[in-house]
């Protein structure tokens, strides 16, 4: 018996998911081709893309954007001071870790401005076509705006596991800490002090309550969506996980999901 298997029990009409590690995808469950909106798993995409400009010298995270005062780096880390959800400040730059979905919108259009191509394109010839996600879409706000496939997805993982889009100095500056010691919100899951952030990707850290499991390591790092959607990495564990469902995040999943993440990693660290 598959440990996915106990998807079949949420309360969900549609789940596919995942589980990859450094060898290839390990387990499935459900249809790895049905597309799903990813709402805020949608961040770890752009994220890379705008990582992928850094790399390629289109922008630089020391690069004013934002906010008077705010770069790049202040930006995908949620440190901008910009509110959640419009271009206003919100706090000082630096001072707080604001989730900002606005934040992310103002990085595609920085993105855009610096290459001269519109970043839903960007973000197709810089991730997407490399890593072969042919059903993986930008149709919205870079901040929650993007449809995918676990088929997809698996192969994003696999690449933030063994990097290859971007060197291993940049991939690992991107899941540390940036600017640490800032408090904030982890929406649904309340304030964390410090609340961690590296470079588009949620740190785990010592969250409590949080959507991953409590057996993941702190150095786990992903997001989840407000459309019922998950994706973690673990270097430790050397895996990852993503899980896709067309049920909008709640009271159901808080549970489910954290109890899912633990016997994932128990099935992981036992075998």
């Amino acid at each position: 018996m598959s440990t996915l298997d106990a998807l079949a029990d949420w309360p969900v009409e549609n789940v596919s998911a995942a589980l990859i590690t450094t060898t290839g995808v390990a387990d499935e469950f459900g249809d790895p081709g049905r597309v799903y909106e990813l709402a805020s798993v949608t961040k770890l995409l752009v994220a890379q893309a705008v990582l992928v400009a850094v790399e390629e010298g289109a922008v630089e995270l020391d690069a004013a954007a934002g906010p008077p005062g705010a770069t790049v780096e202040h930006l995908l880390a949620h440190a901008s001071g910009l509110a959640f959800d419009s271009r206003e400040a919100a706090a000082p730059v630096g001072t707080q870790r604001i989730y900002s979905s606005a934040g992310f919108e103002v990085l595609a259009e920085s993105v855009e401005a610096a290459s001269g191509i519109a970043f839903a394109e960007y973000l197709r010839q810089a991730v997407c076509e490399p890593l072969g996600l042919a059903d993986t879409e930008l149709y919205g706000p870079a901040g929650h705006g993007a449809r995918s496939t676990v088929a997809d997805l698996s192969r994003f993982a696999a690449d933030l596991l063994t990097p290859t889009l971007l060197s291993g100095e940049l991939a690992a500056r991107a899941t540390s800490v940036a600017f640490p010691g800032l408090d904030g919100f982890v929406p649904g899951y309340g304030k964390h002090r410090p609340n961690d952030w590296g470079l588009g990707f949620e740190i785990r850290s010592e969250k409590s309550p949080h959507w991953a499991g409590s057996r993941n390591s702190p150095q786990t790092f992903g997001h989840f969506g407000q459309a019922g959607t998950f994706l973690w990495v673990d270097p430790q564990l050397e895996a990852a996980c993503v899980v896709l469902t067309d049920r909008p995040f709640g009271a159901w999943a808080k549970p489910l999901w954290s109890e899912f993440n633990d016997t994932v990693v128990d099935s992981l660290t036992q075998s």
